[in-house]
């Protein structure tokens, strides 16, 4: 079994980590709080209280990575707000610490933001062209770890994750007057997240970039609708039709080169 670190054990990390934990694994995380990394030693992960900052990183990096042979990076920017980042400096930073050995394999979570405003449908071989800051930071921090770590990163494109205390419905319930009604949903239940990366692992999928996007796309009108009735809240409003449908990002090289099936249906 591996040795495997989770740099960033929140929603996504932390249940990832007590999964990886189930399965025979040794687990290593961060954390930015002290509370939480106490949280995870009584899971039973090696915790570290490590700050990833565009200047430094504020912690013990080096023993988080001593003896890892598998580096999850689960890091989002934060790019709302006033307190604002340069992710890119951040993702360089960690970067620079990776083992001079080059035996660390990567799986860097990325997201579909990376592809902007391209409609129609996406795959992993549809050139990116990010819209928002978050996607134009989020792609060059995917280059940057990819020429640090090459054949040995994997890149995950997840879209809109979904699952226990996070949905969308939360915040657009009862709002009015929303745009892009037709565009495709693109989502993906925390559940397949970690299937997937938990797959890449025991796989040994290196070297490789995947879109992880359940295959079902009805629109955002339809969703967030029946979404709304599930919850019992007021469904939002959105406006006239729209001339496209926006883009449907398919998880190509995992159904149809790997065979791989997600089994977490994001549908209401």
């Amino acid at each position: 079994m591996s040795k495997i670190g989770i740099m960033g054990c929140g929603w996504l990390g932390l249940p990832l980590a007590e999964s990886l934990l189930k399965k025979g694994h040794s687990v290593k995380g961060t954390t930015t709080s002290e509370d939480k990394r106490e949280q995870l030693l009584q899971l039973g992960i090696e915790a570290f209280c490590i700050t990833l900052t565009e200047s430094a990183i504020i912690g013990n990096i080096a023993a988080f990575l001593d003896g890892t042979d598998i580096l999850i990076v689960n890091v989002p920017p934060r790019l709302r707000g006033p307190k604002k980042e340069n992710y890119v400096l951040k993702i360089q930073r960690l970067c620079e610490q990776l083992p001079a050995n080059k035996t660390v394999k990567v799986v860097f979570v990325s997201s579909t933001s990376v592809y902007g405003d391209v409609t129609g449908e996406i795959t992993e071989s549809t050139p990116p062209r990010p819209a928002t800051e978050s996607g134009k930071q989020l792609l060059e921090a995917e280059k940057i770890m990819l020429d640090r770590a090459g054949q040995r990163t994997t890149i995950i494109r997840f879209g809109g994750l979904i699952g226990p205390d996070r949905h969308p419905i939360k915040q657009l319930a009862g709002k009015t007057g929303l745009k892009n009604g037709d565009h495709f949903v693109n989502l993906i239940h925390l559940t397949d997240c970690i299937f997937l990366i938990e797959q890449i692992i025991a796989n040994h999928w290196w070297g490789e970039l995947f879109n992880g996007v359940f295959p079902e796309h009805p629109t955002k009108r339809a969703f967030y609708r029946a979404a709304a009735i599930k919850a019992g809240v007021a469904p939002p409003s959105y406006l006239s039709k729209t001339e496209d449908n926006g883009k449907k990002v398919i998880s190509e090289r995992l159904y149809n080169v790997k065979m791989l099936r997600f089994n977490t249906s994001v549908l209401p």
